[in-house]
C-alpha cells in the first residue's frame, strides 16, 4: 500500500513539475522572440515587400475609403500605406492562385474545384484579418499603458509645460506604444502641422476608447485655455478603474483554467491512490 501511495504521489509531482517546466520554457521562448524582434529586422517584411511588388505588376484594385484608417490603427506595419496593402493583397492572391493551380491535380475528387478559387480569395482577405488583429493587440497594449501615460502627462503639464511640449516629453521619457504616438503627434505639430491634423492622426493611430477623452481635453486646453491637469487626473483615475476591472475579468477567466489543470494533474494521482487501495484490499 505504501509503495503504491508513493508511486501515485511521485506521478502527481512529476506531472506538476513537467507542466511548470513547459510553462517556464514557453515564457523563455516568448522573451527570446521579443528580444530578437527588437535587435534584428523581421524577415516577414521582405516577403511583404515582394508580394507588394508582384501586386503592383499585376495591378492592385482600388483602395477602400476606410483602409487608411485601419492601417493607421495597426501602426502602419513595415511602413506600409493603404496602397501598399492593396498591392500586398493582390500579390498574395496571385501567389495563392499559382500555388493552387500547381496543387490542384493532386487533390482528391472535386476538392480542386473548391480549392482553386478559395485559395486566392482567402489570401486576398488575409491582410485584412492581420491588420484587425494587430490593431486589437495595439489597443490592448495602449489600454494598459494609458493610466501611467496620463499621470506622466499631468506631471509635465503641472510643471508648467505647454501641451505640445508635454506630449513631446512623455514620448521621450516613456517607452510604451501610446507615449510614442503622443511624441509623434508633438513632432508633427513642431514641423508645421496644425493641432487638429496632429490630433486626428493620433486618434486613428491609437485604437482604444480612452484616446477620445484625452484628445478632447487637449483640444479644450488649446482652444479655450481650460486647465489640463484636473482633466488628466480624472482620466487617469478612470483608466486605473478600467484596468482593475480588466484584471478582475482575467482572474475570473483563469478559474476554469486552474480547474482544468487540477483535473489533469491531481485527479489521475487520486485515481492511482484509489486503485492502489483496491488492489491492496483484494490481495
Amino acid at each position: 500500500m505504501s509503495v503504491a501511495v508513493a508511486l501515485a504521489a511521485l506521478a502527481g509531482v512529476c506531472a506538476a513539475a513537467a507542466l511548470v517546466d513547459a510553462l517556464a520554457a514557453q515564457a523563455d521562448q516568448r522573451r527570446e522572440r521579443r528580444t530578437r524582434a527588437r535587435r534584428a529586422p523581421r524577415p516577414g517584411h521582405a516577403v511583404t515587400r515582394a508580394l507588394a511588388a508582384a501586386g503592383r505588376r499585376v495591378g492592385a484594385p482600388a483602395t477602400p475609403a476606410n483602409l487608411a484608417a485601419r492601417v493607421d490603427a495597426a501602426g502602419a506595419p513595415a511602413g506600409l500605406s493603404a496602397g501598399d496593402v492593396m498591392a500586398v493583397k493582390a500579390g498574395a492572391a496571385l501567389a495563392a492562385a499559382l500555388m493552387m493551380v500547381a496543387l490542384a491535380p493532386g487533390l482528391p475528387g472535386r476538392l480542386s474545384l473548391v480549392a482553386v478559387p478559395a485559395g486566392p480569395a482567402a489570401a486576398f482577405l488575409a491582410p485584412d484579418l492581420w491588420l484587425r488583429r494587430r490593431a486589437r493587440a495595439r489597443g490592448r497594449t495602449m489600454a494598459f499603458e494609458l493610466a501611467d501615460v496620463l499621470d506622466l502627462l499631468r506631471v509635465a503639464v503641472d510643471a508648467g509645460l505647454a501641451s505640445s511640449r508635454a506630449l513631446a516629453e512623455v514620448g521621450r521619457r516613456h517607452r510604451g506604444l501610446l507615449a510614442g504616438e503622443l511624441g509623434r503627434a508633438a513632432a508633427r505639430i513642431s514641423v508645421g502641422a496644425t493641432r487638429a491634423e496632429a490630433y486626428a492622426i493620433l486618434r486613428r493611430r491609437c485604437p482604444l476608447e480612452g484616446i477620445g477623452p484625452l484628445v478632447a481635453a487637449l483640444e479644450r486646453a488649446d482652444r479655450h485655455g481650460a486647465p489640463l491637469g484636473p482633466s488628466l487626473a480624472a482620466l487617469a483615475a478612470d483608466a486605473r478603474a478600467e484596468d482593475a476591472q480588466r484584471i478582475r475579468e482575467a482572474a475570473a477567466r483563469a478559474a476554469p483554467q486552474m480547474q482544468l489543470a487540477i483535473a489533469l494533474l491531481l485527479v489521475p494521482a487520486v485515481m492511482l491512490l484509489v486503485a492502489a487501495g483496491l488492489l491492496a484490499g483484494m490481495r
